[in-house]
């Protein structure tokens, strides 16, 4: 078994898009390993709790957990009902810029079309651009520079209007 070069750059980005920390091909001519430097992910999961306890006190728990439930995202849910959100279509690390010392590609506030460069996410020492599907202007930014970002995060949050 041999690999092509595009074979091996396929690899590659399907090891960082599946938050896989290794992989190793071995045959008796061909060894390859590709290795990330991400660390693990670990997700905790809390909804069981509030789904346990209406069902032993259905009178009185519902009234006590809907009511701050529902109070608390009616206020962002009314705000953002209307903004198209914008997601990191891989793994990696999030830059605003494509330096240091370059300037940032986006701010809040910065009207953006489609194919516009928003972002940069570099993955196993490949810098991807993530640019833009969709026109409007720029609400919020959900992440910092430099900071690690998952498959499907969002990163930035667009008015169309």
């Amino acid at each position: 078994m041999s690999m092509d070069i595009k074979q091996i750059q396929d690899l590659i980005k399907f090891v960082a898009k599946s938050g896989v920390n290794e992989v190793a091909i071995e045959e008796k001519d061909f060894k390859i390993t590709i290795k990330t430097n991400q660390e693990p992910t670990y997700v905790t999961a809390t909804v069981p709790a509030p789904v346990a306890l209406p069902q032993q006190q259905p009178a009185a728990a519902p009234a006590a957990t809907a009511a701050p439930i529902v109070q608390a995202p009616s206020a962002p849910a009314a705000e953002a009902s209307n903004l198209i959100t914008v997601k990191s279509p891989m793994i990696g690390t999030f830059y605003r810029a494509s330096g240091p010392d370059k300037p940032l590609f986006v701010n809040v506030g910065d009207e953006i079309t489609p194919g516009k460069v928003l972002c940069i996410v570099e993955a196993m020492k490949l810098f991807n651009e993530i640019e833009s599907e969709v026109s409007g202007k720029i609400v919020k930014i959900l992440v910092n520079d430099a900071e690690p970002v998952e498959f499907d995060q969002p990163l930035f949050l667009v008015d169309p209007s």
